[in-house]
């Protein structure tokens, strides 16, 4: 069993075009909606490689009783702490290079006793999980410091907590010393405050988050593959993938995968990659099931080469 917690979810509408023409009066070749929220897309990946998870999540609004109801189409249990505000709603637009537009909503703002509500009801439904896994960013109202609280009440309970954030709510949640926290490379980047140019700028950095608290990091690096790092060294990852249709949630899928798959060690690095290569040639924010995996093209080795440059280094 994964609980996830989403503290801000959503729903994404994702349009496919030819081309993103600014001014102009664009016809979707696809559309699709689906719940959203970095938590969420974890559950929906667990849920759809047949394991069973937990959402724990604010709703609020028509918004929100229509992820509910998505989110149970899919046959994921929803624990659910109704808001005041309206659950927020996204789009993406994606072309048929794989470039993808979205605009984000900013969401609710959670009031004191909702924020408190919500890390009651994780700490309710905890009991017997394998793991939690805390995604996104913070809504309004809620502190940096609510993830680290979050850590410290599960770890008090004896759950393994993975985080999956950025920025102040990342570096604050560290103390608590989180079993795995999963940035992409852009986050690795903005948490150490420095530009990273290859693999070994993102192995040196993911090795400063272990310092500060983290007992293991997960980097995705896009096409540049994953890395691991934790007390048993490091591992890089990588899997060949014919055509990006779009990266939503492949992050998301990545964590689902190192989780359903252990959680520890290159066997669940090698499942994480095979599911973020799954997932970004799927339209919109599908996310893949064990048909979609090419798990034998996926490589993992110790021999990381360091001086790599990384594909898109981060500013």
């Amino acid at each position: 069993m994964i609980l996830t917690v989403t503290p801000n979810p959503s729903l994404d509408r994702t349009y496919e075009i030819p081309a993103l023409d600014r001014g102009a009066v664009l016809r979707a070749t696809g559309d699709r909606i689906d719940p959203g929220g970095k938590g969420v897309n974890v559950s929906r990946a667990v849920a759809a490689a047949g394991h069973r998870t937990l959402a724990v999540l604010p709703l609020g609004g028509p918004a929100g009783a229509a992820l509910a109801g998505l989110l149970g189409a899919e046959g994921i249990e929803v624990a659910g702490v109704q808001v005041a505000g309206q659950t927020r709603s996204n789009i993406s637009v994606v072309e048929p290079d794989g470039t993808l537009t979205k605009i984000n909503a900013t969401g609710p703002e959670l009031t004191a006793e909702e924020s408190q509500a919500l890390l009651r009801r994780v700490g309710e439904r905890s009991a017997g999980v394998d793991w939690i896994a805390c995604c996104g960013s913070l809504p309004r109202g809620l502190a940096p410091e609510w993830y680290a609280e979050l850590v410290a009440r599960a770890h008090r309970a004896g759950a393994r907590i993975a985080l999956d954030t950025s920025g102040p709510s990342l570096v604050a949640a560290l103390r608590e010393r989180p079993d795995v926290v999963k940035p992409n490379a852009e986050e690795l980047a903005q948490a150490v405050g420095r530009p990273l140019a290859t693999l070994g700028d993102a192995v040196k950095a993911a090795e400063e988050l272990r310092a500060w608290g983290a007992r293991a990091v997960l980097a995705s690096l896009g096409a540049d593959g994953q890395l691991l790092v934790d007390e048993g060294g490091v591992h890089y990852g990588s899997a060949p993938v014919a055509a990006v249709r779009s990266n939503v949630g492949a992050g998301d899928a990545s964590l689902a995968g190192f989780l359903t798959a252990g959680g520890t060690g290159p066997a669940a690095l090698a499942a994480a990659v095979a599911h973020g290569a799954a997932a970004v040639q799927l339209p919109g924010s599908l996310l893949p099931t064990p048909a979609d995996l090419d798990t034998a093209a996926v490589t993992v080795t110790g021999d990381v080469p360091l001086d790599r440059l990384l594909t898109e280094p981060t500013p």
